[in-house]
């Protein structure tokens, strides 16, 4: 009897949740969908970050001070300062200079990890007084994370 009323049991809270799943993960048929996000380079979704590192594999390259004015379905524009590692003489001797851009990030596609979220996969960079040499004043990146 003991043995049954377990298994009752264990089957029971087996069913709740996985009938409870699809309203947790799904959104409803009539909600609006949500934003999308700007992948980090550790796989995390982020959305409105107030810093984002370009450059992922040696951190000399990063987004600060981010001030969004628009996060919207097709594109995010913000306002900040792109710190870059000069690499004068060398890398780990260099000096991190600033300067102030506006960010675009567009053309939102599925996530392959998530394909219920939408991530961008293009940032625009507007260099708004001087670009690191010999980066171009308005360059876009494709972003693979």
């Amino acid at each position: 009897m003991t043995t049954l009323l377990c298994t009752a049991a264990a089957l029971t809270a087996a069913v709740i949740p996985a009938s409870a799943q699809p309203a947790a993960t799904a959104p409803a048929p009539n909600a609006a969908p949500l934003d999308p996000v700007v992948v980090d380079c550790f796989s995390e979704a982020q959305t409105r970050p107030e810093e984002y590192l370009l450059a992922c594999g040696d951190g000399n390259n990063r987004l600060v001070k981010l001030r969004w004015e628009t996060w919207g379905p097709s594109t995010a524009t913000a306002t900040g300062t792109d710190m870059v590692n000069d690499c004068r003489p060398y890398c780990a001797a260099g000096r991190f200079r600033a300067y102030p851009v506006t960010v675009t990030l567009s053309h939102p596609e599925a996530w392959p990890e998530h394909p219920e979220v939408q991530r961008f996969t293009m940032i625009r960079l507007l260099y708004t007084d001087t670009a690191p040499v010999p980066v171009a004043k308005d360059v876009t990146y494709k972003l693979v994370y």
